[in-house]
């Protein structure tokens, strides 16, 4: 089984990718969604993390300081990943996540964790590739820190869908802001495995399903 057959089926058996009608945060009706939330347990985190810790490897190796997880879902996902780094490759690389709501006392500010400097050198993990909203959202708060470099973005699943110009939101974040984003898996790809097939004894994506799916897929992801 490749990693991605693993990724797919771990987040079917945790109910964390369901099939139905949701409102997507644009408003926009989707028949599918990634709930990372549901990604709740000890072996649900060892797996994530070892694979988000392999795709880091095979892309950019250990050429990295800081490892950003933007609140909330990202925060778990960059802990689960940098355990692995250490444990399965002796890497041992520092976190760091914002808050929602920036605290006024303690340690005070938006950012917790490793503290961020010029020439720092920083990956983003994340669960899920829409429109790059969260990296917009979160670049702001890491350049007012410091001056850093932010290379590369991991995540679990690329909806594949067109970003606030029009564009591939992957190439939009790589346009507007030098990133490189690497999906585990792309919602193609999804589609193609867990057609008809059976996981847990019942039958995934049926045909029906299947339909509205890539019914959606052509009225707003963008062909590659």
């Amino acid at each position: 089984m490749t990693y991605k057959e693993e990724l797919i089926r771990l987040l079917v058996e945790a109910d964390a990718l369901r099939f139905g009608e949701f409102t997507l945060k644009s408003g926009r009706k989707s028949p599918y969604f990634l709930n990372a939330g549901m990604l709740r347990t000890g072996r649900h985190f060892e797996l994530l993390g070892e694979m988000y810790a392999d795709c880091v490897m095979q892309t950019i190796g250990g050429n990295f300081d800081v490892l950003f997880g933007p609140a909330y879902k990202g925060i778990t996902l960059a802990n689960s990943a940098a355990c692995a780094l250490y444990r399965k490759y002796g890497l041992e690389k520092e976190i760091c996540f914002n808050r929602k709501e920036a605290k006024d006392h303690g340690e005070g500010g938006s950012l917790v964790g490793a503290p961020l400097y010029d020439g720092a050198r920083l990956i983003i993990i994340e669960d899920v590739t829409t429109s790059g909203a969260s990296v917009r959202e979160v670049m702001p708060l890491i350049r007012a820190a410091a001056d850093v470099r932010v290379s590369d973005m991991y995540t679990m699943l690329d909806r594949m869908e067109a970003g606030v110009d029009g564009k591939y939101a992957i190439d939009e974040i790589k346009r507007e802001f030098s990133v490189t984003v690497h999906p585990m898996v792309t919602v193609r790809e999804v589609i193609d495995f867990l057609r008809n097939r059976e996981i847990g004894g019942r039958v995934v994506l049926d045909d029906e399903k299947r339909a509205r799916m890539e019914k959606y897929m052509e009225r707003y992801c963008v062909k590659r």
